[in-house]
């Protein structure tokens, strides 16, 4: 797998998470091995941390073992624009 570079990164999560918001950071200064990344999607309604977390470690899990670190931060629409964030 060539390596992920925060555009690339940031289509593949929108795609298979289907997000409407994705903010992806790369951490190591720009050679794609570690990234945090904000996403906003549906499809954690109803789902705690813990399960946001597996969901989106389970879509991304060989783009993840690719790279050095990953962290993540999942909201959904509602909860990203009652903290106030726009979409």
């Amino acid at each position: 797998m060539s390596t992920l570079t925060t555009e690339s990164f940031q289509q593949i999560i929108k795609e298979r998470l289907q997000a409407t918001l994705v903010q992806v950071e790369d951490m190591s200064g720009g050679c794609g091995q570690a990234f945090a990344v904000i996403i906003v999607s549906p499809i954690f309604k109803g789902k705690n941390k813990l399960m946001r977390h597996r969901l989106v470690n389970h879509a991304l899990k060989d783009e993840i073992a690719s790279i050095h670190a990953f962290t993540q931060k999942g909201f959904t629409p509602d909860e990203w624009v009652a903290q106030g964030g726009k979409l």
